[in-house]
């Protein structure tokens, strides 16, 4: 559950505000949510976030089978305070958080040490790290906590103002979500990802919606920010999109497979090979995405950007697989083909075993590690890869480490989400959750986003990208309202198409 705020020795006790009740959601409120319908409803049970009491919603009928809820619950009681950063982070260590302590008693400032309690989660240990706070102030006084991060930059001591509501502690709010439910049994249309004009483009969801027509959206998952500016729309991890991958595997981390108006979550790998004319077999060890060192990496036509321009080789294929040109690296995938680069000892594999003329056989596999079952690859087959699992068979389990987001700023501290789940009865849950709003709405931390799920029925539930990036489209109108201020462009998005 959210830690409570845990004061150690420090240089002054000062008292930050640290008022609400309990987030946890009892056992009984989580076990009498009811799998949501367009005839159900959401839960009416204690919301399982803040105070124990219903949330106020409001709902619309978006299409058969398919209704739009607005959820409001909560009161805004957090202020300020402002944090000392240490080594540019606000969570240090210990004899970190003194020294820090001691740099402000020093200057003139008191300023306390915070224990923070980084909360285990299924597949990470439960970890300590320390906070250096000044002050508190109320929610309408952000400026005495600003003057006060001015006069400690002055003495060269960094800080920030600091939201309350965004540690992942005890709060009382508020929020404000929206949750779409699709009822298979009703709804007549089907799920599909996009990733817009091509992979390596960033689009908004919105965008994406009107193209293709959609009914609803919400975006997808996360996309690689720390690649080339040009390729930034690319996902991190597994991208399929009808039935053509268009990004690997991360192995093991979560994934939403959609099919029809089928949906699950599970865990995936991908496995891509080149076989030569000659017999000679090897890995292909990426799609669309920038190369590394002497790797092979497959280039489809929905990429939208050139091959690398380095010292590597390009093997152009046609829908056959036949070789229709080797060349240098730096050249478009024209629509009808495909392109094999390779680097260093790859550059000289492409060289030695793909002449043109010859064919060349690539084949994409990719396996719910679940099951260790084959997940096929038909035209009504689109994979889209989450942040981080939630929920699985009906129980918390968050997996963090596996999706690459174990730390305190994405475990414990609150952000605004984009959430997918499924019902036992097959309903699909898409949940967004705005935050970064102070006295507005303050987001959720990962453990609170598995409980929001749990609470609204669902049996398996993943956290898509978040922050920023949360939209959620109905009817071509934007129904959420991004922390950013404007709709973000994103790198794929999951749509419902009547």
């Amino acid at each position: 559950m959210p830690t409570p705020r845990r004061l150690t020795t420090g240089l002054a006790a000062l008292s930050l505000l640290a008022t609400g009740a309990p987030v946890a959601a009892s056992a009984e409120s989580s076990a009498a949510a009811a799998a949501p319908s367009s005839q159900a409803g959401l839960p009416t049970t204690a919301f399982p976030l803040g105070p124990r009491a219903a949330a106020k919603q409001t709902s619309k009928a978006v299409a058969p089978g398919v209704d739009l809820f607005t959820l409001t619950h909560g009161s805004a009681t957090d202020g300020y305070t402002v944090s000392v950063l240490m080594n540019g982070k606000d969570v240090g260590k210990r004899a970190d958080a003194e020294a820090a302590a001691a740099a402000c008693e020093a200057a003139g400032f008191p300023a306390t040490i915070q224990e923070v309690i980084r909360p285990a989660v299924a597949d990470y240990p439960e970890g300590a790290g320390y906070m250096v706070r000044l002050g508190s102030w109320s929610l309408k006084d952000r400026k005495e906590a600003d003057k006060v991060v001015k006069q400690l930059k002055e003495v060269d001591i960094p800080a920030k103002a600091d939201f309350l509501g965004d540690d992942g502690m005890q709060t009382t709010g508020p929020w404000q979500l929206r949750v779409l439910t699709v009822n298979p049994g009703v709804f007549r249309g089907s799920y599909h990802s996009s990733l817009g004009v091509s992979v390596a483009k960033r689009e908004k969801t919105s965008a994406m919606a009107k193209h293709a027509k959609a009914l609803a959206a919400v975006n997808g998952g996360f996309f690689n920010i720390h690649t080339a500016k040009e390729l930034r729309g690319e996902p991190v991890g597994i991208s399929v999109v009808d039935g053509t991958l268009l990004s690997e595997a991360v192995p093991g981390r979560s994934a939403l497979i959609l099919k029809n108006r089928t949906a699950r979550i599970t865990e995936l790998s991908t496995t891509v090979t080149a076989v030569s004319a000659d017999g000679e077999r090897t890995v292909v060890n990426g799609v669309n995405r920038a190369a590394g060192a002497d790797e092979l990496i497959l280039y489809t036509e929905q990429f939208g950007a050139k091959t690398p321009a380095d010292d590597g080789t390009d093997a152009v294929l046609d829908a056959t697989g036949q070789v229709l040109e080797v060349r240098p690296a730096g050249g478009a995938v024209k629509a009808g083909t495909r392109v094999l680069h390779g680097t260093g000892t790859m550059a000289d594999w492409i060289s030695s075993h793909t002449p043109e003329q010859w064919k060349l056989t690539v084949t994409t596999k990719v396996k719910d590690l679940r099951s260790g079952k084959s997940v096929p690859l038909t035209p009504q087959t689109s994979i889209i890869g989450g942040g981080v699992g939630l929920v699985r068979n009906g129980r918390e389990h968050v997996t963090a480490q596996a999706d690459g987001h174990a730390n305190v700023n994405m475990i414990l501290r609150r952000h605004p989400r984009t959430l997918a789940g499924v019902t036992k009865s097959g309903t699909l849950i898409l949940a967004v959750v705005d935050g970064r709003k102070p006295g507005v709405t303050v987001g959720a931390s990962m453990i609170e986003a598995a409980r929001l799920m749990l609470w609204l029925g669902a049996r398996q539930a993943i956290n898509l990208d978040g922050g920023g990036s949360t939209a959620m489209i109905v009817n071509n109108k934007l129904v959420n309202h991004p922390s950013d201020g404007v709709e973000r462009p994103v790198g794929d998005s999951l749509l419902i198409v009547p």
